[in-house]
């Protein structure tokens, strides 16, 4: 394929037209990030959402992208090579590359990430597998397109048992789609129990949190259970994911959130693993835990996994100070010797700034808090480092000293 004029129409994956991007954009490519901005699209490929050439302004042919005319990021690489043919074939060799990733898991876990978007380079999509079943969602108008392929390739390489969509997320708007949550192929319950290292739980993928459960803090929730001990506090417990761990080592367990739903959950989960010790309280944690300040309690180990509290840009400067208000009362909660694992997923968060609000909370406790671990997200949620918006999630193992 010689280097023409750029908006010729090419063959690749039929009829294209090639989309011509600024020297700008073309960087970002060699940068080794995906995105190129629609500010940064010189001549638009005139064809619907799908798979596209893109050429610089020189003509040369920098590789095949997902083409989303309406959003604010018009590509996303998907192949270096711009001859490649985006069909089934191709998908299936690039969700198997993701899938081979991933094999150690199933001995310890039977939900886990598949395919972490742009972490595995599947930009904008996301596979979870819960046991026999698969959660997915396609989050950009240029690979809606390859749905078919997509869930073709899907079904030949795990022959799941049903694969549900959970496109009930707000980005799919930003790209023109509908929003909804849609069986894809054959049966997926409403409810499923999966297990992480021997303890259970009831995921819920048709209406729970994310796909259904939070997997991307198994790791953080088997590091903090191993630690446990004496009276344990789980904060914005949900569906007590985290009390199911710190139950089999403490004495007594208070799992906390403000949703009656949620801790009915817990309920049945602590059922579900004969675990006896956790209590459920329902309250807000903001003040559950001024309250308990105020009575001088103190707890031997706390667990802090709020939700993300800046969802913007905007909304930092305000999200900062709750995440030091409850932290620092969690730090003056802690027993000497105290353990706290505090984490955020909010992405406006980095890390500097998530440290930097730690070391507030602390100068602020009048404790002396030591770090013991800085964590993050499981092998299975890869965070690129040539990709921030791949990592999202901060946390710390904290300790109190004395």
């Amino acid at each position: 394929m010689s280097n023409a004029a750029p908006n010729r129409t090419v063959l690749a994956c039929g009829m294209r037209i090639a989309a011509v991007v600024s020297a700008k954009g073309a960087r970002r490519w060699e940068q080794g990030h995906p995105w190129i901005f629609k500010s940064d699209v010189v001549e638009r490929p005139e064809t619907p959402a799908g798979g596209v050439l893109v050429h610089d302004g020189r003509g040369r042919e920098l590789g095949m992208a997902l083409w989303s005319p309406t959003s604010e990021i018009a590509l996303r690489l998907l192949d270096r090579d711009p001859r490649a043919r985006l069909d089934e074939e191709w998908w299936r060799t690039r969700l198997a590359t993701a899938i081979s990733r991933r094999a150690c898991l199933a001995e310890h876990a039977s939900a886990y990430r598949l395919v972490h978007a742009e972490g595995d380079a599947c930009p904008s999509f996301i596979c979870d597998r819960y046991d026999q079943w698969l959660v997915v969602q396609l989050m950009s108008a240029g690979l809606e397109h390859f749905r078919p392929a997509i869930i073709l390739a899907l079904s030949t390489l795990l022959r799941p048992l049903g694969i549900l969509a959970r496109n009930d997320v707000a980005l799919r708007a930003k790209e023109g789609l509908t929003t909804s949550v849609e069986l894809l192929a054959g049966d997926v319950p409403r409810e499923l129990e999966i297990t992480e290292y021997g303890v259970r739980y009831l995921a819920a993928p048709w209406d729970g949190q994310k796909t259904g459960a939070f997997l991307d803090q198994r790791e953080n929730r088997v590091a903090i259970g191993a630690l446990a001990r004496g009276r344990s506090l789980d904060c914005f417990s949900y569906h007590g994911s985290f009390a199911l761990h710190l139950a089999r080592r403490s004495e007594h367990v208070i799992a906390l959130d403000v949703s009656a739903p949620a801790l009915r959950r817990a309920a049945d989960n602590c059922r579900r693993n004969g675990i006896t010790n956790v209590e459920l309280v329902e309250a807000n944690t903001f003040e559950f835990l001024k309250a308990k300040e105020r009575e001088r309690e103190r707890f031997d180990t706390i667990v802090l996994d709020p939700p993300a509290f800046a969802k913007t840009r905007a909304s930092l400067p305000a999200a900062i100070r709750g995440y030091k208000e409850i932290n620092l009362r969690a730090m003056r909660l802690l027993s000497p010797g105290g353990i706290l694992f505090t984490a955020s997923c909010s992405f406006h968060l980095t890390k500097p700034l998530f440290l930097e609000m730690l070391h507030a909370a602390a100068a602020d406790s009048g404790r002396r808090i030591a770090v013991r671990e800085l964590r993050g997200q499981p092998m299975d949620h890869p965070e690129v480092l040539t990709i921030p918006e791949t990592g999202y999630l901060k946390g710390a193992l904290l300790q109190a000293l004395e």
